[in-house]
């Protein structure tokens, strides 16, 4: 029998991946990620798989940030009963945010109750707190280069992907088909995450395209956060970061320490880090040293260059703080989280800054934001937009289009076929063409929920 892959998401999109990978009446998925952004995507969240939950076998994940890990709570207490094949850095960050993220959802849920802005009586969570604890226990650690079976047969190997920690590239092989998914790539020049390593031999591979239109600036992030800081810092203002909390809230956190070092900034303005989530992850650090530039000075670094904020009176007491001061808070894309709060309570001042860090899937509030919008909906009401908005273009953690290119060079052989995920339909379209017409490889963009050989 053919080995098939289905996308059940990061089909021309960036969110919600999920490849489920069938042969011989056996299945397995790769990621199990969350849709974000436009509605219509974060709806299908609430629609159930192709296939019963208790019908697959085993997970692997390449690595935790929720667009790739977020759906397994929900996926488990559907009946799935397998294990969640993950490095030990994906582990660990998976449990800080799946529980995390039951909690986000249930304190949304609650929010709309209390204030009547959902059209659903009652709003309810797509998951518990409760849900992700119990989905904890299916994660089974894997050591990058490691080969394991997942399911008798099969076999799966981890290589290191950058990006953030616990990220890898995994290689499945099934049936005499080996199939390599990329997962998100980080870059070779990032300021904290160590590069990839080359690409595997392959027979079909799986490439993420979430820059592969665009070319990321030449200078570095320093050379871009500093002028922003600079001038909110000058007028006393208040720089309110979405971050995701897994890597870029670490970043920034590096880079601000570094400019303070530099003189560039003054090491008098305050810093807070607002996010439990990322004060847990910038701990994690010191634990994982093998996959990081950092040393052991920098990671210790990491924990004092910021005042943590835990809980939620710290948080609602940094409103009646005078600026200038810089608040890190998740979420990234501002989609959910502590960041609303503060959006809501420093975007209409035109001394403040809202300062984007990374990629805003469209529909989501932060490239509404980015956008150039007045106007921002959050809580159900439209809060006016008068700081300066930002965004850095040099902050991302993703390969760009001609680092994806190279990746795919590092290959010792060319593969039968290519299928180009995780991109927007424009993105995902460029690189596929430059893969065919600079490598002639075969390469195609799969639609949501198609089918595929391998």
């Amino acid at each position: 029998m053919s080995v098939t892959i289905t996308f059940l998401g990061g089909a021309s999109t960036v969110t919600g991946s999920k490849y489920l990978v069938q042969h011989d009446g056996k299945r397995l998925l790769v990621d199990c990620g969350l849709f974000q952004g436009y509605k219509q995507l974060r709806l299908r969240n609430w629609a159930p798989l192709p296939v019963p939950p208790d019908q697959i076998h085993a997970v692997l994940l390449t690595h935790a940030h929720l667009d790739h890990s977020g759906y397994l709570p929900l996926l488990a207490r559907e009946g799935f009963a397998g294990h969640v094949h993950a490095t030990p850095g994906t582990r660990d960050l998976c449990r800080i945010l799946w529980p995390d993220s039951g909690h986000i959802q249930e304190e949304d849920a609650a929010f709309a109750n209390r204030h009547g802005f959902s059209k659903h009586a009652p709003a309810l969570p797509l998951y518990t707190r409760q849900d992700a604890l119990d989905a904890l226990p299916l994660l089974k650690a894997v050591e990058f280069g490691k080969t394991i079976t997942p399911i008798p047969g099969w076999k799966a190997t981890f290589s290191p992907a950058g990006h953030i920690l616990g990220a890898s590239s995994i290689l499945l092989q099934v049936a005499g088909r080996r199939i390599l998914f990329s997962g998100d790539l980080g870059r070779p020049d990032d300021l904290v995450m160590s590069p990839p390593d080359d690409a595997p031999q392959a027979d079909t591979v799986l490439v993420e395209s979430t820059y592969g239109d665009r070319i990321h600036p030449r200078e570095d992030v320093l050379a871009e956060l500093a002028p922003a800081l600079q001038r909110v810092a000058k007028r006393g203002g208040v720089a309110v970061v979405p971050v995701f909390a897994v890597g870029r809230a670490q970043a920034l956190l590096h880079a601000i320490h570094l400019l303070k070092m530099k003189g560039e900034l003054p090491t008098s303005l305050p810093v807070f880090l607002d996010s439990p989530m990322a004060v847990h992850t910038t701990h994690l650090f010191e634990n994982h040293p093998g996959e990081h530039r950092l040393s052991h000075q920098d990671t210790r670094a990491l924990t004092r260059s910021a005042t943590m904020v835990n809980s939620t009176d710290e948080s609602k007491a940094l409103a009646s703080r005078h600026g200038p001061m810089v608040i890190l808070s998740a979420s990234g894309m501002a989609t959910g989280g502590r960041v609303l709060h503060h959006l809501e309570h420093y975007a209409g001042n035109h001394r403040n800054m809202i300062l984007l860090t990374g990629y805003q899937a469209p529909g989501t509030r932060g490239a509404t934001l980015a956008s150039g919008a007045k106007s921002v909906r959050i809580h159900g009401r439209d809060v006016e937009v008068n700081a300066e908005v930002v965004q850095l273009e040099s902050a991302s953690a993703h390969a760009d289009g001609n680092q994806l290119m190279a990746w795919l060079r590092t290959m010792p052989q060319s593969p039968d076929q290519v299928y180009v995920v995780h991109g927007e339909a424009g993105p995902a379209d460029t690189l596929r063409a430059r893969i065919k017409h600079e490598l002639g490889w075969r390469a195609v963009v799969p639609e949501q929920g198609s089918t595929w050989p391998t």
